[in-house]
């Protein structure tokens, strides 16, 4: 009797620990692959750990991952781009608890937009141009890197699945700028930053290149189309509500200078921006959810 008592009490407290004091994890979307995802967002991780006295560990996720993760409730936290936050808040309830600040050249940026460009040597110039060529997006399902500049394309008559000789994916971010460098396919696009991040890896020179429907004001991207929210981080329904406001009030207070925002080239989080705009952006290219 002694033994069963004790072996209960024994999974009771393995139980108990595996829940409480167990680690969390935070699904991030690898856009430009693992390594790249561990290496901006893996002092995150040791940072609310740091913070809020919890363990937390980061999972990178590929595009085609995500859904699959909060549906199974394999993750306690999702930082993904805005898309996959308003589809998975309308299909499992998650909830954004703060936005990322970006950061270039000393600017905090709670926005960002989608680039459309095409090798400057291509006698393409304007949208109108587009028709019969080879697009390349990043993923389907990438909102900076697709989305954004699919819905530029459909209010300037153009429908991607119709109106190219090819509409394909690349993977991942960098994939889309080198294909359109080495003449792999006309026309892509990327969410802002990315040619300038690459530029300054030393990847790419970013005058290579030409910027189709180029917005022109203080925002310090290039891009192409109208600003949406940055990503946000959001908890899971299951995720304890405690913890996430842990977590949020740790990500609010982080310095600008900290190891993790240096790291994930971040200048902090704010308070949750206002993701309806995003919600518009799907339900006018009719993609997933939104389609109906």
């Amino acid at each position: 009797m002694k033994r069963m008592i004790s072996a209960l009490v024994f999974f009771i407290l393995l139980f108990f620990s595996s829940t409480v004091f167990g680690s969390y994890t935070i699904g991030v979307l690898a856009k430009r692959g693992a390594p790249k995802c561990m290496q901006q967002w893996g002092a995150m991780a040791s940072y609310l750990s740091q913070q809020t006295g919890e363990k937390f560990r980061i999972l990178p996720l590929k595009f085609t991952a995500i859904e699959p993760a909060v549906k199974a409730g394999k993750i306690d936290f999702m930082l993904a781009n805005s898309a996959f936050y308003v589809e998975m808040k309308k299909k499992y309830g998650v909830k954004a608890i703060a936005t990322l600040i970006n950061s270039r050249k000393g600017k905090a940026l709670k926005q960002f937009g989608g680039v459309l460009f095409v090798k400057k040597s291509k006698n393409i110039r304007t949208i109108k141009d587009l028709r019969g060529k080879s697009f390349m997006v990043v993923k389907f399902s990438s909102f900076g890197g697709g989305h954004m500049v699919w819905r530029l394309l459909v209010e300037n008559g153009i429908n991607p699945k119709r109106d190219f000789s090819k509409f394909i994916e690349g993977k991942k971010h960098d994939n889309v700028v080198l294909a359109v460098q080495n003449g792999t396919v006309d026309v892509g696009t990327v969410r802002s930053d990315t040619l300038e991040r690459m530029h300054d890896e030393g990847k790419i020179n970013i005058n290579n290149f030409r910027i189709l429907n180029r917005k022109k004001d203080k925002f310090p991207f290039v891009r192409s189309t109208r600003l949406y929210p940055e990503w946000p981080m959001a908890s899971l329904t299951k995720t304890n509500k405690r913890v996430a406001k842990k977590v949020a009030s740790a990500l609010k207070s982080m310095n600008k200078n900290s190891n993790a925002a240096k790291k994930a080239k971040i200048m902090g989080w704010t308070s949750p921006l206002d993701y309806d705009p995003v919600a518009d952006c799907l339900k006018k290219i009719k993609y997933g959810i939104f389609s109906k």
